[in-house]
């Protein structure tokens, strides 16, 4: 406020009060007014800045859009790293697919161990339930007055030999 004010007494600035308000606005003298060849000059000085500044507008967008490109593309480091991993598993794959081709090793010695026992598991598991179920059969045969065949036939029990099952054998 002290500013403009000093500018008022210097008469740089014209001052109008309205009530508690004042109004501060700047002296238009008559040496400054414009000629129309100084609007036409300043139109055309104008003009050209514009089109100056519309040209570097594009250029820094251009030159934005190939940094964006560069920044996102892979760097020299990155890709040979993709490059040795990508490499890598197709060796790994290969290897894997001429051992399946020779048809030999199709599974890992411990894989073939775990099958095998599973698989005597499997055996003792049937062999003593097939022995339970005989001996629950044979119980009630003591007092059943017909063969073991009619009791089986009758209570709905199939057994290996009617379905043609062949129980695993100890190689």
């Amino acid at each position: 406020v002290k500013s403009l004010e000093d500018l008022a007494a210097q008469g740089k600035v014209r001052e109008k009060v309205y009530g508690k308000q004042k109004v501060y606005m700047v002296c238009q003298s008559a040496s400054d007014e414009l000629t129309d060849e100084d609007m036409a000059k300043l139109d055309t000085e104008i003009a050209e800045v514009q089109a100056e500044l519309t040209q570097l507008e594009s250029e820094c967008r251009s030159k934005e859009a190939a940094l964006n490109g560069l920044t996102s593309a892979l760097t020299t480091e990155e890709a040979e790293k993709q490059l040795a991993t990508a490499s890598k598993e197709v060796r790994e794959m290969e290897e894997r697919l001429a051992q399946i081709k020779e048809g030999t090793n199709h599974i890992s010695p411990d894989e073939k161990e775990k099958i095998c026992k599973e698989h005597e598991i499997m055996k003792k598991t049937y062999r003593k339930r097939k022995r339970m179920a005989m001996e629950v059969v044979d119980s009630i045969l003591e007092g059943y007055p017909k063969s073991k065949k009619q009791l089986l036939e009758e209570i709905g029990v199939e057994t290996d030999e009617a379905s043609d099952f062949k129980p695993p054998t100890d190689r």
